[in-house]
């Protein structure tokens, strides 16, 4: 089984990364979110978690084999999680993965069905599905994050995303894309105390 895998991205083509190891190219689906960073480090050398399954096709007359990359040991562990709510096969986990893994596990701690269903092929009935089955389950994957903007409640820095993400929407921007400046924002300006400076440093991350 093959558990890491390290080598130079020669292209990103769809939902897959071409990553050259010395005469070899493999190639690795990976989560929608990682898609866009890794197509800018073409020539790069990176690492991934791995997760290797076979997959059928044809009514299972054909197996073929896939390999799935993560930029994390932490990714992998929740796709794996993620994959065992009915419904939700390895590929469809991957699509429905285009927010970072930290906001998607606070969205379902917090049971917060909107950012949810912002994510592609997941449904109110799914995301329901989700958090019924794995809301007592995302501690592991919410520690050392930023101030979550799903992680709400009446003080404190969730109260303070909520009210940015609030503003972003009825500024008309989509609230999966809000969701996710947000996070960033505050990843990277952890100081922000104030929810029209976190509007204002989203915008910077929108733009930048």
């Amino acid at each position: 089984m093959i558990a890491r895998i390290e080598g130079e991205i020669v292209a990103v083509n769809g939902p897959c990364v071409l990553l050259r190891i010395g005469p070899l190219v493999y190639e690795l689906h990976v989560p929608a979110y990682d898609l866009q960073a890794l197509s800018g480090r073409i020539g790069e050398t990176v690492s991934f978690e791995t997760f290797h399954y076979f997959e059928s096709q044809g009514q299972g007359t054909t197996i073929l084999p896939r390999l799935l990359g993560f930029a994390s040991r932490a990714d992998r562990e929740f796709f794996e999680l993620f994959t065992t709510v009915k419904g939700i096969g390895n590929r469809k986990a991957l699509r429905a993965m285009a927010l970072p893994t930290r906001t998607i596990a606070a969205a379902i701690a917090s049971r917060d069905l909107d950012v949810l269903k912002s994510l592609p092929e997941v449904g109110r009935r799914t995301a329901e599905s989700i958090v019924a089955e794995l809301h007592e389950k995302m501690e592991p994957f919410l520690a050392g994050g930023a101030a979550l903007v799903a992680a709400t409640g009446p003080i404190g820095r969730g109260a303070l995303a909520q009210d940015a993400l609030a503003v972003l929407i009825r500024l008309g921007e989509p609230r999966h894309l809000a969701v996710q400046w947000i996070d960033r924002a505050l990843t990277i300006e952890p100081e922000i105390e104030d929810a029209q400076r976190l509007v204002t440093a989203a915008f910077r991350v929108k733009t930048g």
